[in-house]
């Protein structure tokens, strides 16, 4: 249940755009009757309609997410208060501007943060930020936890820099694409193979003790 409502402005996002994309003329109008005051010249042209209302969807569904987690008491992670910043910054931008390269530099920003995030705390810290936020579930060796934690860095590294690679190589489509089954399909092939690295330091569980009958 946590992945969905972690992943849900993602899938909002693609499926705005998605629905946009293939009603532009309605898209163009909505948006600027009903947000030409945010938007420079007031205007929003069919091509630019689909991101932008796309990007307007997911401004809210983080501030919503955001307002949720506030009002039942419980913790607002780290990486959802970066991608709150993030997505009210370049999304404001992409809106005001009807420019769709700012909202496409967002998930790289918010790999980048993490991936900072995660090597300031091991880098001058001496501690994993990783171990911090999973230490109550998993016993692992200290070892075992910095490499976890660099290998987080150096996977936002990566998809930081293919999403600009992608949202530059190809159009918006593809990029939507790419945002919702690239991104999600590979963070879950990292875990995936990162279960199998941690699998063998884990624990054995012992089953119950079978003492013999006479």
């Amino acid at each position: 249940m946590k992945i969905l409502f972690d992943f849900l402005p993602i899938i909002l996002f693609f499926g705005a755009f998605k629905y946009a994309e293939g009603h532009k003329d309605w898209a163009a109008d909505f948006a600027s009757r009903h947000f030409g005051a945010i938007v420079a010249g007031g205007q929003v042209g069919a091509n630019e309609a689909p991101v932008l209302l796309a990007t307007v969807v997911v401004i809210f569904a983080t501030l919503a997410q955001v307002a949720w987690l506030k009002a039942r008491g419980k913790k607002v992670d780290l990486m959802l208060w970066i991608s709150l910043v993030l997505v009210v910054v370049l999304g404001g931008l992409t809106i005001w501007f009807h420019n769709e390269t700012f909202i496409k530099w967002k998930p790289s920003g918010l790999y980048w943060a993490m991936g900072l995030a995660f090597w300031i705390s091991q880098a001058f810290f001496g501690r994993s930020l990783l171990r911090l936020m999973m230490g109550d579930q998993l016993q692992l060796p200290d070892a075992v936890w910095r490499h976890l934690n660099f290998a987080w860095i150096a996977f936002f590294a990566m998809m930081g820099l293919l999403n600009l690679w992608v949202a530059y190589s190809f159009d918006t489509a593809t990029w939507v694409n790419f945002k919702l089954f690239g991104g999600i399909g590979l963070m879950f092939v990292f875990v995936f193979v990162q279960g199998f690295y941690i699998s063998k330091y884990l624990p054995e569980e012992s089953g119950p003790d079978e003492t013999p009958k006479a």
